[in-house]
């Protein structure tokens, strides 16, 4: 699935600029770490680093700037539990598509 999504996103990006592809690349890898996936409901970013990255439109200046502090010990928690519900997740996943998949097999014995 992430190649086909890949490979999509890349034709859609090269279909107007085929010479200048290399220069859409990093646009495409931060689309792609931005979106969510299917199976987490995270984005690639949320799952390693806990928050989103900013994007353009969210650096329009804001009129009272306000500052976040987060200590390290409660930070590296808080990720912790991130991975934990991500790979609570991913398993649900598997499973599911486990089931699916499995729905119309038959037991065969060799």
């Amino acid at each position: 699935m992430t190649n086909r999504t890949l490979g999509t996103l890349l034709r859609v990006l090269v279909k107007k600029s085929v010479k200048g592809w290399d220069e859409l690349l990093p646009h495409a890898e931060f689309a792609f770490n931005r979106a969510l996936s299917k199976a987490t409901s995270l984005s690639p970013f949320q799952v390693v680093y806990g928050y989103n990255p900013r994007t353009p439109l969210d650096l329009v200046p804001i009129p009272n700037p306000t500052k976040f502090s987060w200590e390290a010990e409660k930070r590296a928690k808080e990720i912790q539990e991130l991975h934990t519900k991500v790979k609570e997740r991913i398993e649900k996943s598997n499973e599911q598509a486990k089931q699916h998949a499995n729905k119309h097999r038959k037991d065969a014995q060799f």
